[in-house]
């Protein structure tokens, strides 16, 4: 045993205090067991035999301490390698059960119309559309908005709503990342507001610092033309025909001028999803709204819609204006393009096994 010839080596120190001296043999035998108490590529203090292989010998304070760790260490690896191995069974995660009590508390008559499905597709939208394929950051994997720097982020104000809200559901299934709860509840939201199936796959995991989060300012600004909107969503990797299903989404939910300082629904029914965004969009006459907040359009008909520089953008730019035109004449074909891209949006960035299982779920 090391621990016998250790105590039968001799030990001198100028303090009296004793330093195990272990013969180069023994060091050398066992050298690969203990390679990571190597410290600087010394080991801990040898006898002469150091000098034939060129090694200095430590001071000896390091000799005590390597050499306390080489005895604990050794008798840790031992009683390691005689463990019987014991297979952990996990209990697979019922995902249909979450879905459906993420389903149950989407409506409220007193959040804002009715449901916080709009704000829930938003958070999983945010939470994604952060990816950089050049760099393959960001994205849903990590849910990095946790934290400071991606909370913060003028683009995410009002997500803290959606965040807070799914707290108890993170906390009933304690095994679910925050990243899959994230996106699980965007593609509950779709569905259960009339929207297509979406397929999901589980697996994604959270960061566990905010040195995670992506920088600021790759989400989409409202506020600009079609160039910043091809350039932000071919930075995920998406095409033209994918970047309009994905704004589709638009026929959900309102702005808010304590969020993004705009203001208004871009439909009449923004709890639905349906095509009415695309039909809006070729069918009203749309006139820039007066007022001291920032430059956005409302319907002339009734004042009440509202859309804003970016969606105008889509009948402006003639690629995006031919799949505006088939989407509103075609809602079956737009609840198909907008199911692909929507799951594609919540995996990018994360390398799925080619068996992953893929979650088609029930609406309640």
């Amino acid at each position: 045993m090391l621990s016998k010839q250790i105590a039968r080596t001799a030990a001198v120190s100028t303090n009296r205090l004793l330093v195990p001296r272990i013969p180069a043999a023994l060091v050398a035998s066992n050298l690969t067991q203990f390679k990571p108490l190597l410290v600087n590529k010394r080991p801990f203090a040898i006898d002469s035999g150091a000098e034939k292989v060129g090694l200095k010998q430590p001071s000896w304070t390091t000799s005590i301490l390597l050499s306390l760790a080489v005895v604990g260490s050794y008798f840790a690896y031992q009683a390691y390698a005689k463990q019987t191995p014991v297979e952990v069974k996990s209990k697979k995660l019922d995902y249909q059960a979450v879905y459906n009590r993420i389903a149950a508390i989407l409506e409220d008559n007193d959040y804002d119309d009715g449901s916080y499905g709009p704000v829930l597709v938003r958070l999983a939208w945010h939470a994604s559309g952060t990816f950089d394929k050049s760099s393959q950051t960001g994205g849903s994997n990590g849910a990095t908005m946790r934290y400071g720097p991606e909370a913060s982020d003028g683009a995410n104000a009002g997500l803290d709503v959606a965040r807070k809200l799914l707290e108890p559901i993170k906390k009933e299934f304690p095994e679910l990342s925050y990243a899959d709860l994230w996106t699980l509840a965007g593609v509950v939201a779709i569905q259960e507001m009339g929207g297509p199936v979406v397929p999901w796959r589980a697996g994604r995991t959270d960061a566990v610092s905010e040195a995670a989060c992506p920088p600021q300012g790759r989400l989409p600004d409202a506020a600009k033309d079609q160039n910043h909107v091809r350039a932000v969503f071919s930075r995920m990797g998406f095409t033209d025909q994918e970047i309009v299903a994905l704004v589709g989404a638009h026929a959900l939910g309102r702005c808010h001028t304590d969020r993004s300082g705009f203001d208004g629904p871009w439909t009449f029914s923004p709890t639905t999803f349906t095509n009415d965004y695309f039909k809006r969009l070729v069918g009203e006459k749309w006139v820039e709204k007066k007022w001291k907040g920032p430059k956005q359009y409302v319907d002339k008909a009734t004042g009440n819609l509202m859309m804003l520089p970016a969606d105008l953008a889509l009948i402006k730019d003639k690629s995006f204006k031919q799949y505006v035109d088939l989407y509103a004449k075609d809602e079956e074909k737009f609840f198909a393009d907008f199911s692909s891209a929507f799951a594609k949006l919540l995996e990018l960035g994360i390398a799925y096994k080619e068996d992953a299982e893929v979650y088609k779920f029930k609406t309640t």
